[in-house]
């Protein structure tokens, strides 16, 4: 068996606060194998943007470690995209400039990496948009530029901090769809964060169930539909037996949205 790319251990992170320390993720720990799609859900606040950015080396953990490929996340690296809930382009360059900004940042050269993203953009429905702007796009196309951006310079990991969620619903599903067929397609390790229970299982082939803060994992649930999926599996059982599964969890308190 392979070893991880995303190692996880004993995780713990903590703020100075007025009234003293606040705990905001408590010894997490797991593990995420090539080219798995995890998928995280929890109430507000429980950590789950705080676990992202930790990973993707922008906030340093209190205490424990995370791992990728076996070397230690201490700061922002090369080998990891980003993909934000807005997708953060920059206004004056073209959707092909936005894709190669990575690239243009690292010092890569644009003359290896050009051929790949323009075959990204067609992978993601937007060959013909390259010299167009982000105010000429909607914002599913926006988001699909900032998910070509992160796999320009083939990432070891992808991490997702809800994409989807300023998208209208009909535009949320499409999307959801499209991501699954980029995966299926580019193979990346994906650590998807999400409020939505049915985009998380829809997604997933695990899905991390977190606690209020402090964030701990509640559970570990697998999905092991078969892919690709269509919208139409969330009218099975099997989907919906997930779903309430992980919804239980938070029938009192009420933290997770539909």
């Amino acid at each position: 068996m392979s070893p991880p790319v995303i190692a996880v251990n004993a995780l713990t992170k903590r703020y100075a606060a007025r009234t003293g320390t606040v705990s905001a993720l408590e010894e997490i720990s797991f593990s995420v194998g090539e080219g798995e799609f995890l998928t995280v859900v929890g109430p507000s606040g429980c950590g789950k943007s705080t676990l992202l950015k930790i990973l993707a080396g922008i906030l340093p953990a209190t205490a424990g470690e995370a791992r990728l490929r076996g070397t230690a996340i201490a700061g922002p690296r090369k080998d990891i995209g980003v993909v934000f809930q807005s997708p953060v382009l920059f206004p004056w360059r073209s959707v092909l400039d936005n894709v190669l900004l990575p690239i243009d940042v690292q010092g890569l050269g644009r003359d290896g990496h050009r051929r790949d993203a323009l075959d990204l953009l067609s992978l993601v429905g937007l060959q013909g948009f390259e010299e167009r702007y982000p105010w000429e796009l909607s914002g599913g196309m926006q988001q699909r530029v900032a998910i070509t951006r992160a796999l320009v310079h083939d990432p070891a990991l992808l991490l997702m901090d809800e994409p989807f969620g300023a998208l209208d619903a009909m535009t949320r599903e499409l999307m959801n769809v499209e991501l699954q067929r980029i995966w299926m397609e580019k193979k990346k390790t994906v650590l998807f964060i999400t409020h939505s229970i049915p985009e998380a299982v829809f997604l997933a082939d695990r899905v991390l169930v977190m606690t209020p803060r402090p964030g701990k994992i509640l559970e570990d649930v697998r999905v092991a539909s078969a892919r690709p999926r269509s919208l139409d599996i969330m009218n099975t059982p099997e989907f919906g037996e997930h779903v309430r599964r992980i919804r239980g969890h938070f029938n009192v308190k009420g933290g997770i949205d539909a």
